[in-house]
């Protein structure tokens, strides 16, 4: 995941992984855009703890996108285009 969000590859937006932000640490975070991207492994299935700390991230006004093992390596380009997309409602 860190290879697609490194380095501006969303232009304007810059990513940064392993963000603290409150009690928790963030996967990769883009600040300008609050918008939190977690890559999630079978162990963050129905997890109340993942579900606390989404609340309390949407109560910081985060936006939250989790992404399955998984989905990121059977459909990189929908993954990315989530991303965009999501990025795309922070514009004017």
């Amino acid at each position: 995941m860190w290879e697609l969000l490194r380095n501006r590859r969303f232009i304007d937006f810059k990513f940064r992984r392993q963000v603290p932000i409150g009690p928790y640490i963030a996967d990769f975070v883009c600040l300008s855009a609050r918008l939190v991207v977690e890559l999630d492994g079978g162990q963050h299935s129905e997890s109340k703890t993942d579900a606390a700390r989404d609340t309390w991230l949407r109560g910081q006004n985060f936006r939250i996108i989790r992404v399955w093992n998984n989905e990121l390596h059977e459909n990189r380009d929908g993954v990315m285009e989530a991303i965009w997309f999501a990025l795309q409602e922070v514009r004017p």
